[in-house]
């Protein structure tokens, strides 16, 4: 056997993905005009050639309106920070090589920037399947460990069809040699 068919991992994308970068940049140019027209309430002139705020007195709409800038920007600033520092993005590494399984996520800057979980193949009683349905339904895997807890194995996002998670399990439990539980 090679390395490739000992070896499986999956990339999780964890915050860099497309909405997070639609949303951090709408918040950011929504903020930025509030912050702007309330600015040129303050100033008595407009700020941006296309604001006509000779209709806006300061107190108390141009106030308002340069506190919810104030506030996005902030907003933003959390959703570009998120996104510069990948958090939640990550891998499941499935060796058969090493006998090993590594879960490594990236979080927020601290003492526990990354969080890097390995276990032992030996240790693998199954792969567990999710589904909740509803209005936000979840389809999760998790990955059952023996004497200790479940840990979950997919990413959060766009929720995957009951098909796809249930190939992903089959793949899984088949190259771990273990039972899928939960279909």
């Amino acid at each position: 056997m090679n390395s490739e068919n000992l070896i499986r991992r999956y990339v999780i994308t964890g915050s860099r993905r497309l909405s997070n970068y639609w949303w951090a940049s709408v918040v950011f140019l929504g903020a930025i005009g509030f912050l702007f027209t309330g600015l040129s309430s303050y100033f008595g002139q407009n700020l941006l050639p296309f604001l006509q705020v000779q209709n806006i007195t300061f107190f108390p709409q141009g106030l308002v309106m340069s506190f919810y800038g104030i506030l996005g920007l902030l907003l933003s600033i959390y959703l570009w920070l998120t996104i510069i520092w990948n958090v939640g993005g990550g891998f499941n590494e499935f060796n058969k090589k090493d006998g090993t399984i590594r879960i490594f996520r990236w979080g927020f800057p601290g003492k526990v920037r990354c969080i890097d979980i390995s276990y032992s193949l030996k240790e693998v009683e199954a792969i567990k399947v999710d589904f909740k349905q509803g209005v936000n339904p979840q389809r999760t895997l998790y990955l059952r460990i023996k004497g200790k807890r479940e840990i979950p194995l997919s990413q959060i996002g766009q929720p995957l069809t009951v098909e796809e998670v249930e190939k992903q399990a089959a793949e899984l439990a088949k190259f771990l040699q273990v039972s899928v539980e939960g279909l």
